[in-house]
């Protein structure tokens, strides 16, 4: 959603990193980039004057005039501001002292409450929670039914006593429900309620009703990131009629511009606590400022892939990897249950594009195919368990068998095949290099090598005098000073004067027998 505000402030802020010092010229054009950027990115105008502002203040200060690199202090400064907008410190749910929790759901019809409260309850229960849902949406067709399928598939408890479709009380539903979570135990409950196509007395009545009945420890208002300025409007409406104490972005994974999302931060006073950024119920997670700008402005998320990673990927299985990495045993099933575990957090180019500079790969990014993994899998789950253990035993007629097993040519056979080998070369260096367990264990101990009749090394020649070893030609007949290798000639900086080679007396060449 933010790649054109993400390419805009890159590219602007890159135009500075090649200067030396940055002059008041040089800082108002670079503000006035940014700003047309905010702009056409739909941020509010309140918003962007405050920010700009900031921005040249501190820009034109000690701060970054004092700086040994100027234009990275810039960089700084714009990011610490961006952080600010979208609320400084990641915000915490704050939980009742006496369960259960009420959470309660609020926003436009379409905005993706109904969604939402299946992936807050999934995530809830993640954390160790166990969270129920109120289907407290009586007005809209199938509202009821939805949110009982979305609570299914996120395995959590459902509590819809009515059928809906324009029956039922929703506030005497929520009351009820409140009831049924303390008798089962549940210590949070989501509150899921109606919304309008518009802003409307009645719908801040019902919503007005409902929170006072249920005394909600929090109220999420849901916006949709992609509708524009209209996302600020509404979200003053909410904050007058019924009033909330956090924003959840939905679509985050639309094509919009998505800058009124940046806006409502600080137009409501109101932080941003969660982010759905796909149609999929793990498509959910806290909503962290620092980490957001930093993508924002090309810098990656590296924290949240590794977070992600430590979500999908076994330590112990993990190090097992690692160890038969460096021993150089990696076998094909290996390899395959490490791909599994990397599509489990998602797709492949989302991933890379977590990475710092992933902005200037976009093309490559592109062009990343999923498919191409499937057919890899296909491949190997193709091949017998011997041959995924050891696949040099993969011959011609082995490679046409797996070819048309798993539907592929055998030309892509060899490929896997072929990679996988390099691959293999290549980590068991690596490791080698980095120190990596299981790569001691497989060093071979040196034997010592034999001549012809079996027979191992002789023991070492003697040292003459001197420290040289016996039959080194008799320097004793040379000038003062050669009778003895100087200290620098050993690197060869250094001559000591006079010096002539031709006076040294080696050994003439023996011919070795034949």
């Amino acid at each position: 959603m933010f790649d054109t505000l993400s390419d805009r402030l890159t590219s602007v802020l890159q135009n500075l990193r090649g200067k030396g010092r940055l002059s008041d010229a040089d800082i108002d054009a670079t503000a006035r980039e940014i700003r047309i950027a905010l702009l056409e990115a739909d941020v509010a105008l309140p918003v962007v004057r405050t920010f700009i502002a900031r921005i040249k203040e501190r820009a034109k200060g000690a701060e970054v005039s004092a700086a040994l690199n100027p234009a990275q202090q810039v960089v700084k400064i714009v990011n610490e501001e961006l952080v600010a907008i979208l609320g400084g410190e990641t915000r915490r749910l704050n939980l009742a002292k006496n369960p259960p929790t009420v959470i309660m759901l609020a926003g436009l019809q379409g905005a993706g409450k109904t969604t939402l409260a299946g992936k807050l309850a999934r995530w809830l229960k993640a954390q160790g929670h166990a969270p129920m849902l109120v289907a407290c949406d009586l007005q809209r067709p199938n509202a009821v039914t939805q949110l009982q399928v979305v609570g299914e598939r996120a395995g959590v408890t459902v509590f819809a006593p009515e059928p809906g479709n324009g029956v039922g009380d929703p506030v005497d539903v929520a009351r009820r429900g409140i009831d049924e979570a303390r008798r089962g135990q549940h210590d949070i409950v989501v509150v899921d309620t109606a919304g309008r196509l518009g802003v409307d007395e009645e719908l801040m009545r019902q919503a007005a009703d409902i929170k006072a009945a249920v005394a909600a420890d929090e109220v999420l208002f849901v916006v949709d990131a992609m509708i524009g300025q209209d996302a600020v409007t509404t979200a003053e409406a909410f904050r007058d009629g019924v009033g909330f104490t956090g924003v959840v972005l939905t679509k985050l994974d639309g094509d919009a511009r998505g800058g009124a999302a940046l806006s409502v931060r600080e137009v409501t006073g109101a932080p941003i606590m969660f982010a759905s950024n796909g149609e999929k119920l793990a498509d959910f997670d806290a909503f962290h400022p620092d980490r957001m700008a930093s993508r924002i402005l090309g810098m990656g998320d590296v924290l949240t892939l590794i977070e992600q990673a430590e979500q999908h990927f076994d330590q112990e299985q993990a190090e097992k990897a690692a160890a038969k990495i460096g021993s150089g045993e990696l076998t094909l099933e290996d390899f395959l249950e490490q791909m599994l575990a990397v599509r489990k957090m998602g797709p492949i180019a989302n991933l890379l594009g977590m990475l710092p500079g992933a902005g200037q790969m976009k093309d490559a990014l592109a062009q990343v195919d999923e498919k191409h993994i499937d057919r890899l899998q296909a491949i190997i789950r193709g091949m017998t368990p011997a041959e995924r253990a050891d696949p040099k035993m993969i011959n011609a007629s082995r490679r046409l068998r797996i070819a048309n097993g798993s539907g592929v040519q055998v030309r892509e056979v060899n490929d896997l095949v072929n990679r996988f080998f390099e691959a293999k070369k290549m980590m068991q260096q690596m490791a080698g290099r980095f120190g990596m367990p299981g790569r001691s264990a497989t060093r071979k101990q040196a034997k010592p090598r034999k001549g012809k009749k079996g027979k191992g090394r002789g023991p070492t020649p003697p040292k003459a005098r001197g420290g040289l070893p016996a039959g080194f030609p008799d320097l004793s007949g040379m000038p003062p000073g050669l009778n003895e290798i100087p200290p620098g000639l050993s690197g060869l900086d250094a001559l000591p004067p006079g010096f002539d080679p031709s006076r040294l007396n080696f050994p003439k060449n023996q011919k070795k027998k034949p």
